[in-house]
């Protein structure tokens, strides 16, 4: 069977509704990631991150006209609401649809010394202090290619400078790329944790070709798993959706961090980052500082101490 991927060019207010929306129709999930991203770029030359591309791959098969038709109507009705552009069709052959994406994953510079390498890819001309990041995503969410993912790891690389023996939650840990970043550059341990299993088995899979699966422990669970369990981290690395942290707050995200502790919350586009930083303030952490990548945000807030 061949398959139909589909891809439209949006903003990233409208990206999270388009890869809602296609969800419906994807095999297997959506991919996002920004578009005319370079495949290397220094930290100052990182593009507005103010374009995604939303991709997402369904059968060839005797649905297929109805898929399309049903797609371009609910696309229609959506763009009513708010400029959506017209999606792009094309035909990708059965033994190599599953690795499509791949063509659009290419190396990636961050910060001042990660890179990102796809485990397909190599890396000419590497510095003798870079920190690789070696990723083979799956279908787990965190390539490295989306903004979110990209401030965090930003975030994370100024933040665990001169702070050793750190231990880090990732909640919501995806292809586990922030969790193995956090340990690649210093931390002493890390739990992963996610509600998809397919995110855990891509977690543990990516810890192993970065040799650190020896210091991340990857499981299914979520923040219920850890009052249970009466866990406390230095760090939390939280990079979900605005809502989902929200509700999470209102759950006692908070207890989590020691005294002192300090949690990076992605997702966020700018508009809901107010909203974010109440909730985080009602779980006990007090919002210090905020990043941004066109309209992306990555929010820092710390548990204060005693």
């Amino acid at each position: 069977m061949d398959w139909i991927e589909v891809s439209l060019e949006v903003d990233g207010e409208a990206a999270e509704a388009v890869a809602d929306l296609l969800q419906r129709y994807g095999h297997q999930g959506v991919a996002i990631e920004q578009a005319g991203f370079p495949i290397e770029v220094w930290p100052d030359e990182v593009p507005p991150a103010d374009r995604l591309i939303v991709r997402a791959y369904f059968p060839d098969d005797e649905r297929a006209g109805e898929a399309r038709q049903k797609l371009r109507e609910a696309l229609y009705y959506m763009s009513r609401l708010y400029p959506i552009p017209e999606p792009a069709f094309r035909v990708v052959r059965e033994e190599d649809w599953a690795d499509a994406w791949k063509a659009h994953y290419h190396p990636v510079r961050l910060g001042r010394r990660l890179v990102i390498r796809p485990a397909w890819a190599e890396l000419p001309d590497l510095r003798p202090d870079d920190v690789v990041l070696v990723m083979d995503p799956g279908m787990a969410f965190g390539t490295g290619t989306h903004p979110t993912t990209q401030l965090c790891l930003i975030a994370l690389e100024e933040l665990l400078e001169g702070w050793p023996a750190v231990d880090v939650l990732d909640l919501g840990s995806g292809s586990g790329i922030l969790g193995i970043a956090a340990l690649k550059l210093g931390a002493r341990r890390v739990l992963a944790l996610d509600t998809d299993p397919i995110a855990v088995t891509a977690t543990l899979d990516n810890a192993a070709l970065n040799g650190v699966a020896d210091r991340l422990t990857a499981q299914h669970g979520s923040l219920e798993t850890l009052h249970s369990s009466a866990r406390h981290f230095d760090l939390a690395l939280v990079n979900i959706l605005a809502r989902v942290i929200v509700a999470l707050c209102d759950q006692g995200l908070g207890r989590v961090l020691r005294p002192g502790g300090v949690g990076l919350f992605s997702g966020i586009i700018d508009e809901q980052a107010d909203e974010v930083e109440a909730a985080l303030r009602r779980t006990g952490l007090e919002p210090v500082g905020r990043r941004t990548l066109g309209d992306w945000v990555v929010i820092e807030a710390r548990k204060p101490q005693g």
